[in-house]
Protein backbone atom coordinates (compact mmCIF):
# COMPACT_ATOMS: atom_id res chain seq x y z
CA UNK A 1 0.00 0.00 0.00
CA UNK A 2 2.75 2.41 0.96
CA UNK A 3 4.57 1.77 -2.31
CA UNK A 4 1.41 2.56 -4.26
CA UNK A 5 1.01 5.82 -2.33
CA UNK A 6 4.54 6.84 -3.32
CA UNK A 7 3.44 6.65 -6.94
CA UNK A 8 1.15 9.64 -6.29
CA UNK A 9 3.29 12.78 -6.69
CA UNK A 10 1.27 14.86 -4.24
CA UNK A 11 1.73 12.24 -1.47
CA UNK A 12 5.45 11.88 -2.15
CA UNK A 13 5.88 15.66 -2.39
CA UNK A 14 4.47 16.44 1.04
CA UNK A 15 6.10 13.38 2.62
CA UNK A 16 9.48 14.62 1.36
CA UNK A 17 8.75 18.11 2.72
CA UNK A 18 7.63 16.76 6.12
CA UNK A 19 10.66 14.49 6.50
CA UNK A 20 12.91 17.30 5.27
CA UNK A 21 11.70 19.58 8.06
CA UNK A 22 12.29 16.82 10.62
CA UNK A 23 15.86 16.34 9.35
CA UNK A 24 16.40 20.09 9.07
CA UNK A 25 15.69 20.66 12.75
CA UNK A 26 18.41 18.26 13.88
CA UNK A 27 21.42 20.23 15.13
CA UNK A 28 24.97 18.92 15.24
CA UNK A 29 27.36 21.26 17.09
CA UNK A 30 24.93 24.12 16.51
CA UNK A 31 24.67 23.47 12.77
CA UNK A 32 21.42 22.46 11.09
CA UNK A 33 20.34 22.15 7.46
CA UNK A 34 16.97 23.90 7.99
CA UNK A 35 14.85 23.92 4.84
CA UNK A 36 17.82 22.76 2.75
CA UNK A 37 17.39 19.29 4.26
CA UNK A 38 14.43 18.77 1.92
CA UNK A 39 16.78 18.23 -1.02
CA UNK A 40 18.66 15.44 0.79
CA UNK A 41 15.42 13.59 1.53
CA UNK A 42 14.42 14.16 -2.11
CA UNK A 43 17.73 12.67 -3.32
CA UNK A 44 17.05 9.55 -1.27
CA UNK A 45 13.49 9.24 -2.61
CA UNK A 46 14.76 9.82 -6.15
CA UNK A 47 17.29 7.02 -5.77
CA UNK A 48 14.43 4.62 -5.00
CA UNK A 49 12.48 5.71 -8.06
CA UNK A 50 10.16 8.41 -6.66
CA UNK A 51 9.75 11.26 -9.14
CA UNK A 52 8.19 14.68 -8.61
CA UNK A 53 6.98 16.08 -11.97
CA UNK A 54 9.16 18.74 -13.56
CA UNK A 55 6.17 21.10 -13.82
CA UNK A 56 5.85 21.20 -10.03
CA UNK A 57 9.52 22.10 -9.74
CA UNK A 58 9.14 24.87 -12.34
CA UNK A 59 6.13 26.33 -10.52
CA UNK A 60 8.17 26.33 -7.32
CA UNK A 61 11.14 27.89 -9.10
CA UNK A 62 9.17 30.79 -10.57
CA UNK A 63 7.47 31.53 -7.23
CA UNK A 64 10.77 31.44 -5.35
CA UNK A 65 12.72 33.57 -7.83
CA UNK A 66 9.88 36.08 -8.29
CA UNK A 67 9.46 36.66 -4.54
CA UNK A 68 13.24 36.94 -4.12
CA UNK A 69 13.30 39.60 -6.87
CA UNK A 70 10.39 41.49 -5.29
CA UNK A 71 12.12 41.43 -1.92
CA UNK A 72 15.55 42.39 -3.27
CA UNK A 73 14.43 44.99 -5.84
CA UNK A 74 14.32 48.12 -3.64
CA UNK A 75 17.88 47.51 -2.43
CA UNK A 76 19.24 46.02 -5.66
CA UNK A 77 20.08 49.23 -7.51
CA UNK A 78 21.60 50.89 -4.41
CA UNK A 79 23.68 47.75 -3.87
CA UNK A 80 24.78 47.72 -7.51
CA UNK A 81 25.89 51.37 -7.29
CA UNK A 82 27.81 50.92 -4.04
CA UNK A 83 29.19 47.39 -4.42
CA UNK A 84 28.62 46.57 -8.09
CA UNK A 85 32.23 46.61 -9.28
CA UNK A 86 33.42 44.40 -6.42
CA UNK A 87 30.58 41.90 -6.78
CA UNK A 88 31.06 41.72 -10.57
CA UNK A 89 34.77 41.02 -10.03
CA UNK A 90 34.00 38.23 -7.54
CA UNK A 91 31.46 36.80 -9.99
CA UNK A 92 34.06 36.81 -12.79
CA UNK A 93 36.50 35.06 -10.44
CA UNK A 94 33.94 32.35 -9.61
CA UNK A 95 32.92 31.55 -13.18
CA UNK A 96 36.44 32.09 -14.57
CA UNK A 97 38.11 29.86 -11.95
CA UNK A 98 35.48 27.15 -12.56
CA UNK A 99 36.36 27.12 -16.25
CA UNK A 100 40.12 27.25 -15.63
CA UNK A 101 39.83 24.36 -13.13
CA UNK A 102 37.97 22.36 -15.76
CA UNK A 103 40.62 23.09 -18.39
CA UNK A 104 43.43 22.04 -16.04
CA UNK A 105 41.77 18.66 -15.46
CA UNK A 106 41.00 18.34 -19.18
CA UNK A 107 44.67 18.43 -20.10
CA UNK A 108 45.83 16.56 -16.98
CA UNK A 109 43.55 13.55 -17.61
CA UNK A 110 42.92 13.85 -21.36
CA UNK A 111 39.18 14.43 -21.02
CA UNK A 112 37.25 15.41 -24.14
CA UNK A 113 35.90 18.96 -24.50
CA UNK A 114 32.16 18.08 -24.47
CA UNK A 115 32.58 16.30 -21.14
CA UNK A 116 34.50 19.22 -19.63
CA UNK A 117 31.94 21.89 -20.60
CA UNK A 118 29.20 19.54 -19.34
CA UNK A 119 31.03 19.17 -16.03
CA UNK A 120 31.42 22.95 -15.73
CA UNK A 121 27.71 23.52 -16.38
CA UNK A 122 26.74 20.75 -13.94
CA UNK A 123 29.14 21.89 -11.22
CA UNK A 124 27.56 25.34 -11.39
CA UNK A 125 24.03 23.83 -11.79
CA UNK A 126 23.44 25.97 -14.86
CA UNK A 127 20.74 24.71 -17.22
CA UNK A 128 21.43 27.55 -19.71
CA UNK A 129 25.08 26.54 -19.53
CA UNK A 130 24.15 22.95 -20.38
CA UNK A 131 22.01 24.11 -23.31
CA UNK A 132 24.96 26.09 -24.67
CA UNK A 133 27.34 23.17 -24.06
CA UNK A 134 25.10 20.77 -26.00
CA UNK A 135 24.49 23.26 -28.79
CA UNK A 136 28.20 24.12 -29.11
CA UNK A 137 29.53 20.56 -29.04
CA UNK A 138 26.61 18.59 -30.55
CA UNK A 139 27.62 15.73 -28.24
CA UNK A 140 25.68 13.65 -25.71
CA UNK A 141 28.83 13.54 -23.57
CA UNK A 142 28.01 17.03 -22.31
CA UNK A 143 24.66 15.81 -20.92
CA UNK A 144 26.22 12.76 -19.25
CA UNK A 145 28.96 14.87 -17.63
CA UNK A 146 26.37 17.43 -16.54
CA UNK A 147 24.38 14.66 -14.84
CA UNK A 148 27.49 13.45 -13.00
CA UNK A 149 28.50 16.89 -11.71
CA UNK A 150 25.02 18.25 -11.02
CA UNK A 151 24.15 16.41 -7.76
CA UNK A 152 27.25 17.66 -5.93
CA UNK A 153 26.83 21.03 -7.64
CA UNK A 154 23.56 21.28 -5.71
CA UNK A 155 24.67 19.65 -2.47
CA UNK A 156 28.18 21.14 -2.41
CA UNK A 157 27.04 24.77 -2.55
CA UNK A 158 24.45 24.15 0.19
CA UNK A 159 27.02 22.53 2.49
CA UNK A 160 29.67 25.16 1.73
CA UNK A 161 27.30 28.03 2.53
CA UNK A 162 26.04 26.31 5.68
CA UNK A 163 29.56 25.53 6.95
CA UNK A 164 31.30 28.77 5.94
CA UNK A 165 30.25 30.87 8.98
CA UNK A 166 31.35 28.04 11.29
CA UNK A 167 34.70 27.66 9.53
CA UNK A 168 35.30 31.41 9.67
CA UNK A 169 33.96 31.50 13.26
CA UNK A 170 31.42 34.16 12.42
CA UNK A 171 28.21 34.70 14.37
CA UNK A 172 25.53 35.36 11.75
CA UNK A 173 23.16 36.98 14.27
CA UNK A 174 25.91 39.40 15.33
CA UNK A 175 26.66 40.22 11.69
CA UNK A 176 22.98 40.99 11.08
CA UNK A 177 22.94 43.34 14.08
CA UNK A 178 26.11 45.06 12.85
CA UNK A 179 24.64 45.45 9.37
CA UNK A 180 21.41 46.88 10.79
CA UNK A 181 23.39 49.28 12.96
CA UNK A 182 25.41 50.42 9.94
CA UNK A 183 22.19 50.89 7.98
CA UNK A 184 20.61 52.89 10.79
CA UNK A 185 23.70 55.10 11.01
CA UNK A 186 22.84 56.24 7.50
CA UNK A 187 19.53 57.45 8.97
CA UNK A 188 20.35 59.15 12.31
CA UNK A 189 17.65 58.78 15.00
CA UNK A 190 15.09 61.56 15.34
CA UNK A 191 14.67 63.54 18.57
CA UNK A 192 12.45 66.35 19.82
CA UNK A 193 13.42 69.62 21.47
CA UNK A 194 11.73 72.85 22.61
CA UNK A 195 13.15 76.30 21.76
CA UNK A 196 12.34 79.90 22.73
CA UNK A 197 12.15 82.42 19.89
CA UNK A 198 14.83 85.05 20.57
CA UNK A 199 16.25 85.91 17.16
CA UNK A 200 14.78 89.28 16.15
CA UNK A 201 15.39 88.55 12.48
CA UNK A 202 12.78 85.78 12.38
CA UNK A 203 10.11 87.44 14.50
CA UNK A 204 6.82 88.49 12.84
CA UNK A 205 7.47 86.16 9.92
CA UNK A 206 5.49 83.04 9.06
CA UNK A 207 6.92 79.53 8.67
CA UNK A 208 6.55 79.60 4.88
CA UNK A 209 8.79 82.69 4.73
CA UNK A 210 11.34 81.26 7.16
CA UNK A 211 11.62 77.84 5.49
CA UNK A 212 12.90 76.28 8.72
CA UNK A 213 12.47 72.72 7.44
CA UNK A 214 14.52 73.45 4.32
CA UNK A 215 17.24 75.29 6.23
CA UNK A 216 17.62 72.88 9.15
CA UNK A 217 15.96 69.60 8.17
CA UNK A 218 13.75 69.73 11.29
CA UNK A 219 9.95 69.85 11.44
CA UNK A 220 8.06 72.29 13.70
CA UNK A 221 5.29 70.20 15.28
CA UNK A 222 3.88 72.63 17.88
CA UNK A 223 3.98 76.31 18.76
CA UNK A 224 3.15 78.02 22.06
CA UNK A 225 2.05 81.64 21.73
CA UNK A 226 1.28 83.24 25.08
CA UNK A 227 -0.66 80.42 26.81
CA UNK A 228 -2.03 78.72 23.69
CA UNK A 229 -0.42 75.61 22.17
CA UNK A 230 -1.30 74.90 18.55
CA UNK A 231 -0.25 72.72 15.63
CA UNK A 232 1.30 75.21 13.18
CA UNK A 233 0.51 75.78 9.53
CA UNK A 234 2.66 77.37 6.84
CA UNK A 235 1.06 80.76 7.64
CA UNK A 236 1.70 80.61 11.41
CA UNK A 237 3.64 83.72 12.49
CA UNK A 238 6.46 83.52 15.04
CA UNK A 239 6.65 86.16 17.77
CA UNK A 240 9.34 87.13 20.26
CA UNK A 241 9.16 84.79 23.28
CA UNK A 242 7.10 82.09 21.53
CA UNK A 243 8.10 78.48 22.14
CA UNK A 244 8.35 75.88 19.40
CA UNK A 245 8.74 72.10 19.46
CA UNK A 246 10.94 70.68 16.69
CA UNK A 247 11.51 67.10 15.50
CA UNK A 248 14.70 66.11 13.72
CA UNK A 249 18.18 64.64 14.02
CA UNK A 250 20.45 66.02 16.71
CA UNK A 251 22.37 67.93 14.05
CA UNK A 252 19.23 69.50 12.60
CA UNK A 253 18.03 70.48 16.11
CA UNK A 254 21.36 72.22 16.69
CA UNK A 255 20.72 74.19 13.50
CA UNK A 256 17.27 75.15 14.77
CA UNK A 257 18.84 76.45 18.00
CA UNK A 258 21.31 78.58 16.03
CA UNK A 259 18.45 79.97 13.94
CA UNK A 260 15.79 80.70 16.57
CA UNK A 261 17.23 80.92 20.08
CA UNK A 262 17.64 79.04 23.36
CA UNK A 263 16.96 75.32 23.72
CA UNK A 264 14.71 74.58 26.70
CA UNK A 265 14.30 71.52 28.91
CA UNK A 266 10.50 71.82 28.96
CA UNK A 267 8.05 70.11 26.60
CA UNK A 268 4.98 71.37 24.74
CA UNK A 269 2.20 68.83 25.36
CA UNK A 270 -0.82 68.43 23.12
CA UNK A 271 -3.95 70.07 24.48
CA UNK A 272 -7.68 69.94 23.85
CA UNK A 273 -8.53 68.12 20.65
CA UNK A 274 -4.93 67.96 19.46
CA UNK A 275 -3.51 64.44 19.05
CA UNK A 276 -0.43 62.60 17.86
CA UNK A 277 -1.26 59.49 15.85
CA UNK A 278 0.58 56.81 13.91
CA UNK A 279 -1.15 56.29 10.56
CA UNK A 280 -0.48 53.52 8.04
CA UNK A 281 -0.17 54.37 4.36
CA UNK A 282 -2.27 51.79 2.47
CA UNK A 283 -3.97 53.96 -0.17
CA UNK A 284 -2.42 52.82 -3.46
CA UNK A 285 -3.37 56.09 -5.18
CA UNK A 286 -0.89 58.20 -3.22
CA UNK A 287 2.10 55.82 -3.27
CA UNK A 288 5.28 57.23 -4.89
CA UNK A 289 4.12 60.81 -4.23
CA UNK A 290 6.16 63.24 -2.13
CA UNK A 291 5.10 64.78 1.17
CA UNK A 292 5.25 68.24 -0.45
CA UNK A 293 2.94 67.10 -3.28
CA UNK A 294 0.35 65.68 -0.86
CA UNK A 295 0.37 68.86 1.29
CA UNK A 296 -1.08 67.31 4.47
CA UNK A 297 -0.64 70.60 6.32
CA UNK A 298 -2.61 72.70 3.87
CA UNK A 299 -5.36 70.12 3.29
CA UNK A 300 -5.85 68.60 6.74
CA UNK A 301 -4.03 70.97 9.08
CA UNK A 302 -1.75 68.08 10.12
CA UNK A 303 2.04 67.95 10.39
CA UNK A 304 4.04 64.79 9.64
CA UNK A 305 6.78 64.61 12.27
CA UNK A 306 8.44 61.37 11.17
CA UNK A 307 8.06 58.46 8.75
CA UNK A 308 8.87 54.92 9.86
CA UNK A 309 9.91 52.51 7.11
CA UNK A 310 11.42 49.03 7.56
CA UNK A 311 12.17 49.74 11.21
CA UNK A 312 13.91 53.06 10.53
CA UNK A 313 12.65 56.57 11.32
CA UNK A 314 13.03 58.94 8.37
CA UNK A 315 12.90 62.70 8.54
CA UNK A 316 9.78 63.92 6.66
CA UNK A 317 11.59 65.99 4.06
CA UNK A 318 9.28 67.66 1.49
CA UNK A 319 10.81 65.54 -1.30
CA UNK A 320 10.52 62.23 0.60
CA UNK A 321 8.65 59.74 -1.60
CA UNK A 322 6.08 57.74 0.38
CA UNK A 323 5.85 53.96 -0.01
CA UNK A 324 3.14 51.41 0.67
CA UNK A 325 3.18 50.41 4.35
CA UNK A 326 4.94 53.56 5.62
CA UNK A 327 3.93 54.57 9.15
CA UNK A 328 3.42 58.32 9.45
CA UNK A 329 3.60 59.99 12.86
CA UNK A 330 1.23 62.92 12.50
CA UNK A 331 0.23 65.79 14.84
CA UNK A 332 -3.00 67.72 14.38
CA UNK A 333 -6.56 68.34 15.47
CA UNK A 334 -8.71 65.25 15.97
CA UNK A 335 -11.02 66.01 13.03
CA UNK A 336 -8.11 66.66 10.68
CA UNK A 337 -6.39 63.43 11.74
CA UNK A 338 -9.57 61.42 11.13
CA UNK A 339 -9.86 62.87 7.62
CA UNK A 340 -6.16 62.26 6.94
CA UNK A 341 -6.42 58.65 8.18
CA UNK A 342 -9.25 58.05 5.73
CA UNK A 343 -7.27 59.70 2.94
CA UNK A 344 -4.06 57.64 3.35
CA UNK A 345 -5.88 54.38 4.09
CA UNK A 346 -4.69 53.39 7.56
CA UNK A 347 -5.93 49.85 6.93
CA UNK A 348 -3.78 47.10 8.47
CA UNK A 349 -5.87 44.39 6.81
CA UNK A 350 -5.05 45.76 3.37
CA UNK A 351 -1.37 45.67 4.25
CA UNK A 352 -1.58 41.94 5.00
CA UNK A 353 -3.79 41.07 2.00
CA UNK A 354 -2.13 39.41 -0.99
CA UNK A 355 -3.13 40.60 -4.45
CA UNK A 356 -2.36 37.79 -6.89
CA UNK A 357 -2.89 39.87 -10.02
CA UNK A 358 0.54 41.59 -9.90
CA UNK A 359 2.17 38.28 -8.93
CA UNK A 360 0.66 36.44 -11.90
CA UNK A 361 1.28 39.36 -14.27
CA UNK A 362 4.87 39.74 -13.13
CA UNK A 363 5.59 36.04 -13.63
CA UNK A 364 4.01 36.09 -17.10
CA UNK A 365 6.18 39.06 -18.05
CA UNK A 366 9.22 37.28 -16.61
CA UNK A 367 8.58 34.13 -18.65
CA UNK A 368 8.23 36.25 -21.81
CA UNK A 369 11.47 38.14 -21.08
CA UNK A 370 13.18 34.79 -20.47
CA UNK A 371 12.27 33.74 -24.02
CA UNK A 372 14.06 36.72 -25.57
CA UNK A 373 17.15 35.65 -27.50
CA UNK A 374 19.86 38.20 -28.28
CA UNK A 375 22.41 37.34 -30.98
CA UNK A 376 25.77 39.07 -30.66
CA UNK A 377 27.28 37.06 -33.50
CA UNK A 378 26.76 33.81 -35.35
CA UNK A 379 28.54 31.96 -32.56
CA UNK A 380 27.19 33.78 -29.46
CA UNK A 381 23.51 34.01 -28.58
CA UNK A 382 22.25 34.93 -25.12
CA UNK A 383 18.85 34.28 -23.57
CA UNK A 384 18.04 35.04 -19.92
CA UNK A 385 16.04 31.82 -19.58
CA UNK A 386 13.22 31.16 -17.13
CA UNK A 387 15.12 32.04 -13.97
CA UNK A 388 16.91 35.08 -15.39
CA UNK A 389 13.81 36.52 -17.06
CA UNK A 390 11.65 36.30 -13.93
CA UNK A 391 14.41 37.67 -11.70
CA UNK A 392 15.06 40.65 -13.98
CA UNK A 393 11.36 41.52 -14.26
CA UNK A 394 10.77 41.15 -10.50
CA UNK A 395 13.73 43.42 -9.70
CA UNK A 396 12.52 46.11 -12.09
CA UNK A 397 8.87 45.93 -11.00
CA UNK A 398 9.66 46.10 -7.28
CA UNK A 399 11.99 49.06 -7.89
CA UNK A 400 9.20 50.83 -9.80
CA UNK A 401 6.81 50.03 -6.97
CA UNK A 402 3.57 51.01 -8.65
CA UNK A 403 2.15 51.25 -12.16
CA UNK A 404 -1.25 52.94 -12.29
CA UNK A 405 -3.49 51.00 -9.87
CA UNK A 406 -1.14 47.98 -9.79
CA UNK A 407 1.14 47.72 -6.77
CA UNK A 408 4.27 45.63 -7.42
CA UNK A 409 5.06 44.97 -3.77
CA UNK A 410 4.02 42.35 -1.23
CA UNK A 411 3.73 42.29 2.52
CA UNK A 412 6.64 40.59 4.28
CA UNK A 413 4.44 37.73 5.51
CA UNK A 414 2.96 37.06 2.06
CA UNK A 415 6.39 37.15 0.44
CA UNK A 416 7.82 34.77 3.03
CA UNK A 417 4.96 32.27 2.61
CA UNK A 418 5.11 32.18 -1.20
CA UNK A 419 8.92 32.12 -1.20
CA UNK A 420 9.10 29.12 1.11
CA UNK A 421 6.31 27.28 -0.72
CA UNK A 422 8.08 27.79 -4.04
CA UNK A 423 11.38 26.73 -2.55
CA UNK A 424 9.98 23.49 -1.12
CA UNK A 425 8.39 22.53 -4.45
CA UNK A 426 11.59 23.32 -6.31
CA UNK A 427 13.93 21.45 -3.94
CA UNK A 428 11.67 18.38 -3.91
CA UNK A 429 11.66 18.13 -7.71
CA UNK A 430 15.35 18.92 -8.17
CA UNK A 431 16.34 16.39 -5.52
CA UNK A 432 14.29 13.50 -6.91
CA UNK A 433 15.50 14.24 -10.45
CA UNK A 434 19.14 14.26 -9.37
CA UNK A 435 18.71 11.17 -7.20
CA UNK A 436 17.35 8.92 -9.96
CA UNK A 437 20.68 8.43 -11.75
CA UNK A 438 23.02 9.29 -8.91
CA UNK A 439 24.33 5.75 -8.34
CA UNK A 440 24.10 4.56 -11.95
CA UNK A 441 26.16 7.49 -13.27
CA UNK A 442 28.93 6.61 -10.82
CA UNK A 443 28.85 3.00 -11.92
CA UNK A 444 28.85 3.84 -15.63
CA UNK A 445 31.33 6.73 -15.68
CA UNK A 446 33.46 6.05 -12.64
CA UNK A 447 34.45 8.37 -9.86
CA UNK A 448 36.97 10.44 -11.82
CA UNK A 449 34.45 12.71 -13.54
CA UNK A 450 32.56 13.09 -10.26
CA UNK A 451 35.78 14.11 -8.51
CA UNK A 452 36.54 16.67 -11.22
CA UNK A 453 33.00 18.03 -10.94
CA UNK A 454 33.46 18.26 -7.16
CA UNK A 455 36.68 20.25 -7.65
CA UNK A 456 35.00 22.60 -10.14
CA UNK A 457 32.28 23.25 -7.54
CA UNK A 458 34.53 23.73 -4.50
CA UNK A 459 37.57 25.61 -5.85
CA UNK A 460 35.67 28.68 -7.18
CA UNK A 461 33.89 29.11 -3.85
CA UNK A 462 37.19 28.97 -1.94
CA UNK A 463 38.67 31.56 -4.30
CA UNK A 464 35.59 33.75 -3.84
CA UNK A 465 36.02 33.65 -0.05
CA UNK A 466 39.75 34.43 -0.25
CA UNK A 467 39.25 37.46 -2.47
CA UNK A 468 35.80 38.56 -1.30
CA UNK A 469 36.02 38.12 2.45
CA UNK A 470 39.74 38.52 3.15
CA UNK A 471 40.86 40.99 0.44
CA UNK A 472 37.76 43.05 -0.38
CA UNK A 473 36.32 42.71 3.16
CA UNK A 474 32.81 41.87 1.93
CA UNK A 475 30.28 41.35 4.72
CA UNK A 476 29.59 37.62 5.31
CA UNK A 477 25.89 38.08 4.44
CA UNK A 478 26.79 39.63 1.08
CA UNK A 479 29.43 36.93 0.67
CA UNK A 480 26.89 34.11 1.05
CA UNK A 481 24.54 35.68 -1.51
CA UNK A 482 27.42 36.37 -3.90
CA UNK A 483 28.61 32.76 -3.74
CA UNK A 484 25.08 31.45 -4.39
CA UNK A 485 24.58 33.91 -7.27
CA UNK A 486 28.04 33.39 -8.74
CA UNK A 487 27.49 29.62 -8.68
CA UNK A 488 24.00 30.22 -10.21
CA UNK A 489 22.68 28.10 -7.33
CA UNK A 490 19.09 28.70 -6.29
CA UNK A 491 19.34 25.96 -3.60
CA UNK A 492 22.46 27.76 -2.36
CA UNK A 493 20.44 30.94 -1.97
CA UNK A 494 17.82 28.91 -0.10
CA UNK A 495 20.51 27.76 2.32
CA UNK A 496 21.67 31.35 2.89
CA UNK A 497 18.10 32.59 3.16
CA UNK A 498 17.31 30.03 5.88
CA UNK A 499 20.23 31.24 8.01
CA UNK A 500 19.05 34.82 8.51
CA UNK A 501 16.06 37.13 8.26
CA UNK A 502 18.23 39.76 6.57
CA UNK A 503 17.61 40.47 2.89
CA UNK A 504 21.34 41.07 2.28
CA UNK A 505 22.06 37.59 0.80
CA UNK A 506 19.07 37.89 -1.55
CA UNK A 507 20.14 41.35 -2.72
CA UNK A 508 23.70 40.15 -3.40
CA UNK A 509 22.38 37.05 -5.20
CA UNK A 510 20.08 39.16 -7.36
CA UNK A 511 22.97 41.51 -8.16
CA UNK A 512 25.39 38.84 -9.40
CA UNK A 513 23.17 36.04 -10.74
CA UNK A 514 22.44 37.57 -14.19
CA UNK A 515 26.10 38.51 -14.57
CA UNK A 516 27.26 34.99 -13.63
CA UNK A 517 24.83 33.48 -16.14
CA UNK A 518 26.20 35.65 -18.97
CA UNK A 519 29.85 35.00 -18.02
CA UNK A 520 29.32 31.24 -17.82
CA UNK A 521 27.54 31.04 -21.19
CA UNK A 522 30.28 33.12 -22.80
CA UNK A 523 33.12 31.06 -21.25
CA UNK A 524 31.51 27.73 -22.22
CA UNK A 525 31.05 28.91 -25.81
CA UNK A 526 34.69 30.03 -25.96
CA UNK A 527 35.96 26.68 -24.62
CA UNK A 528 33.68 24.66 -26.90
CA UNK A 529 34.44 26.83 -29.92
CA UNK A 530 38.23 26.84 -29.64
CA UNK A 531 39.01 23.45 -28.08
CA UNK A 532 36.69 20.97 -29.84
Amino acid sequence: MFESLLLHPYFSLFLIIALGFVLGRIKIKGLSLDVSAVIFIALLFGHFGVIIPKEIGNIGLVLFIFTIGIQAGPGFFDSFKSKGKTLILITALITGSACITGLIFKYAFGIDTPSIVGLIAGALTSTPGLAVAIDSTQSSSASIAYGIAYPFGVIGVILFIKLLPKVLRINIAAEVKALDAKRKNQYPPLHTATFRIENQNICEKNLAQLRIRTMTGAVISRIKHKDEITVPSALTVLHQGDQIKAVGTEKSLEQVGILVGTRLESDLPLVGTQELQSLLLTNKNIINKTIAHLNFQGTFGCTVTRVRRSGIDLSPEPDLVLKFGDKLMVAGEKEGLEALAQFIGNDEKRLSDTDFFPIATGIVLGVLVGKISISFSDSFTFSPGLTGGILIVALILSAIGKTGPVLWSMSASSNQLLRQLGLLLFLSEVGTSAGVNLVSTFQQSGLMLFGIGLAITIIPMIIAVIFGYYIFKINILDMLGTIAGGMTSTPGLAAADSMTDSSAPSVAYATVYPIAMVFLILFIQIIAGFLV
